[in-house]
């Protein structure tokens, strides 16, 4: 998915700017790195690819959560130590999603007085929806609750507040609780020290608005023959796809996304194993 969403990225940015890409990769083969790179503008884009395994600070360890989701999904918490040190805000974007607007236009939000900027989730909306031991960590339970998959970060910010560590913390300590890990500890760190974005900048592909800036395939991949969103957001995602190096790419089984589920498990044994251990 991620050559469809640098594509649309670059299709729809029309302003000067220069976009720097950093890709926390899981092994990728060196051919498909090619083949993303001859797939976009290089005028526009300059892609930095850095292995999930360089990304964890040494005095850091993920935390252990109960669910399928990938081990990656915590690589976000990283990335104000790995970047430059020049760089003081960075755009998040999961890699399910297709951009239909000018990334420029949520890049010049200005966030001087927030530790991040996002779109609240439009499935659970509020805290008391999702984090369901709010009361005993004593969180309004009717403040925002946001989604993850698009964080506008404010660098300083996020290192002065330690938030990294704290949702580390949180997400050990509350693991029985954490259906989206890295969501929870986030929100449980960031109640209220976040600015609420437009909701088309974090749109779900199970709706229906005709013209959102940012399609988020949060659910079923667009790319799996047992997709069940949208089809005019599948529309738009192949629209992408095709315009890269992997034009007509056929959809793909549910034993593929087994496998993939499965391997997911696989990854956190070490993680349950230390566990035990400690």
């Amino acid at each position: 998915m991620l050559a469809a969403l640098l594509k649309s990225i670059e299709v729809n940015h029309k302003s000067a700017e220069h976009i720097d890409v950093w890709i926390i990769e899981d092994d990728i083969p060196e051919p498909n790195k090619k083949k993303l790179g001859s797939s976009l503008d290089p005028a526009m884009f300059t892609l930095n690819w850095i292995n999930q395994k360089q990304v964890i600070p040494k005095d850091m360890q993920l935390p252990l959560d109960k669910n399928t989701y990938p081990l990656n999904i915590f690589m976000r918490l990283f990335i104000p130590y790995f970047i430059p040190d020049e760089l003081k805000k960075v755009l998040y974007l999961d890699v399910d999603m297709i951009i239909t607007r000018d990334i420029s236009e949520l890049w010049n939000t200005n966030i001087d007085n927030y530790i991040i900027a996002a779109v609240t989730d439009s499935t659970w909306v509020y805290i008391k929806n999702s984090v369901k031991n709010y009361k005993e960590l004593n969180l309004p339970g009717d403040a925002k609750y946001f989604n993850s998959g698009l964080l506008l970060m404010n660098i300083d910010k996020w290192k002065e507040h330690d938030i990294t560590r704290k949702v580390i913390e949180t997400v050990n300590q509350n693991r029985q609780y954490t259906q989206f890990s890295d969501q929870y500890g986030l929100n449980v760190n960031l109640v209220n020290q976040w600015l609420e974005l437009d909701p088309l900048w974090n749109y779900y592909a199970d709706g229906k608005h005709p013209n959102p800036f940012n399609i988020h395939f949060f659910h079923r991949k667009p790319f799996y023959k047992s997709y069940f969103n949208s089809p005019v957001y599948k529309d738009v995602f192949y629209n992408y796809l095709n315009k890269t190096k992997w034009i007509n790419t056929k959809p793909v089984g549910e034993a593929k996304r087994y496998f993939i589920k499965t391997s997911n498990i696989l990854e956190k044994l070490p993680l349950y194993v230390k566990s035990l251990i400690s």
